[in-house]
């Protein structure tokens, strides 16, 4: 795990929370699991998929009877990330407040992160 000890990876609004619980119930899903892969028109997009096994290598978060998986890849990536949920007139949906994002596109679907080096050195100085 790329993290800090005893600092959750990622943290869920009670919103959030509340409708992965929701879903996780309705599908019968062990948890969200999240990740990252290679798409977009910035070069990165989030994947979001509900799971029925729990795979040991994720990074887990559970709060509030919602659990969400981090894939392995990902982690250094959603370190520090907010998940929320949001509704307005035009659209429902999941939102990520990642403070590894350099640049996103206008739609907000598609992310560029931070090198490698500078999320190294973010973490360095977050640990003291």
């Amino acid at each position: 795990m790329f993290g800090i000890p005893g600092k959750q990876a990622v943290s869920i609004t009670p919103t959030a929370a509340r409708q992965i619980a929701r879903l996780m119930a309705k599908d019968g899903s062990q948890g969200l699991r999240i990740g990252v892969k290679k798409g977009g028109c910035a070069g990165m997009e989030y994947t979001m998929d509900y799971v029925t096994e729990v795979d040991p290598h994720d990074e887990m978060v559970e709060q509030d009877g919602a659990r969400v998986m981090i894939a392995p890849m990902a982690q250094m990536f959603l370190f520090g990330t907010e998940i929320d949920y949001e509704v307005s007139l035009l659209e429902s949906g999941f939102k990520f407040r990642n403070p590894n994002v350099s640049d996103a596109c206008g739609c907000g679907e598609s992310i560029k992160f931070k090198d490698v080096e500078e999320l190294e050195a973010d973490r360095a100085s977050a640990q003291g």
